[in-house]
């Protein structure tokens, strides 16, 4: 760490930079809420979509023994994902992912010989999967605000915690230097005009 210079340079120095923390700090201040309250929001978000991602689990679970049975008809095959569509948006300064749809391989059986249930049973399982994708991508949200949100409490600290005391602190070093300074020379300048004085008198 540089040695501090009790100089009135060095002093507007740390006035300015002092100012410039003291600007800077509501700013952090206020991401740091809005990332707070927007990392509540998608944890009450998961919270809800896993219930239906649970709700959709058990749903499939009512065509287990059908589906158990793969020479009648593999139906796990219709819901493969091709890829997952999402889009990102800047929310308190971060990319955040926003779920779109999920496009699944085409089904290619025909109506007459497959059982009757095979298309619901698409449909359920089709629809589990988007319920797991949206959870995936609400926690990927989630870790991308409080990865942010650390990032920002540790700026927001370093200010409070360090910065912005220390400038006070060195101010007022060079502020007292400074004023004893200015006792000394006005302490001298008395001593030499009685001197001066007192010469002239003799």
């Amino acid at each position: 760490m540089a040695t501090l210079k009790l100089t009135k340079n060095e002093l507007r120095d740390q006035q300015k930079r002092l100012a410039l923390f003291e600007r800077y700090l509501p700013t952090l201040q206020l991401k740091k809420a809005m990332l707070q309250f927007e990392v509540s929001l998608v944890i009450t978000e998961i919270s809800q979509l896993k219930e239906k991602f649970g709700s959709a689990k058990e749903t499939v679970a009512h065509f287990s023994l059908l589906l158990a049975d793969k020479t009648a008809c593999d139906v796990v095959q219709y819901a493969e994902v091709i890829y997952v569509k999402k889009h990102y948006e800047n929310v308190a300064g971060v990319e955040i992912p926003i779920f779109e749809n999920v496009v699944f391989k085409e089904s290619d059986y025909f109506l007459y010989d497959t059982p009757v249930w095979v298309d619901r049973a698409t449909e359920l399982i089709r629809d589990l999967v988007i319920a797991r994708e949206k959870v995936n991508i609400a926690e990927e949200k989630r870790r991308a605000l409080e990865k942010e949100l650390r990032e920002v409490s540790i700026r927001v600290n370093l200010f409070e915690k360090i910065l912005i005391p220390r400038s006070q602190e060195n101010i007022k070093k060079i502020r007292v230097f400074l004023g004893d300074q200015q006792l000394a020379a006005v302490a001298q300048a008395k001593v030499a005009k009685s001197k001066m004085k007192k010469e002239m008198a003799e």
